[in-house]
């Protein structure tokens, strides 16, 4: 059996997490995630649970909606009026496969993850690509004698006992 340890959204989450309340303007939202240089933000409410999820491509959706006028930057609408909030999550157990499969079959660049109801970190896709990386490598540092060669799994909800029956 190889000990193949595949990466669970605990593993490749990022923790450090930019994050926008509903209140804020599309405005002061726009400027965050350039400062910050992220493409998007969990959106908490006065509880901190989240609440939306806020990107760049909701803001840039204002600037062609009608709602935006360069005299008007304090009527600008909020993040509220902008943000998606039927927000899709994952646990943080889910493993690397798991993530990718939901990746692809709701074509968005990042999953909230929430443990007992708080967000604890978000997945990118550019997560998914580092934790894949960071598989192989291991993998590569293991005795000849113990790899699996020609193995290739494909994004499923493929449980950790079922790699690891392939795998003995």
């Amino acid at each position: 059996m190889v000990d193949t340890i595949i990466p669970t959204a605990a593993d490749i989450m990022t923790r450090r997490l930019v994050t926008l309340r509903p209140d804020t303007s599309v405005l002061r939202a726009m400027r965050t995630l350039l400062e910050k240089r992220v493409s998007g933000a969990p959106v908490l409410n006065a509880d901190g649970q989240l609440c939306g999820i806020v990107s760049e491509l909701d803001c840039m959706r204002i600037l062609t909606s009608g709602q935006f006028s360069q005299e008007s930057h304090d009527e600008c609408a909020r993040v509220k009026d902008i943000m998606t909030a039927d927000v899709q999550t994952i646990a943080p157990e889910i493993d690397l496969f798991g993530i990718a499969q939901r990746f692809l079959a709701q074509n968005i660049r990042r999953l909230p993850v929430v443990e007992y109801g708080r967000l604890v970190g978000v997945v990118s896709r550019r997560d998914v690509l580092t934790g894949v990386e960071t598989m192989r490598s291991a993998a590569r540092q293991q005795p000849a004698a113990r790899r699996v060669t020609g193995l290739y799994l494909s994004a499923s909800d493929s449980t950790t006992d079922e790699l690891d029956s392939l795998l003995e």
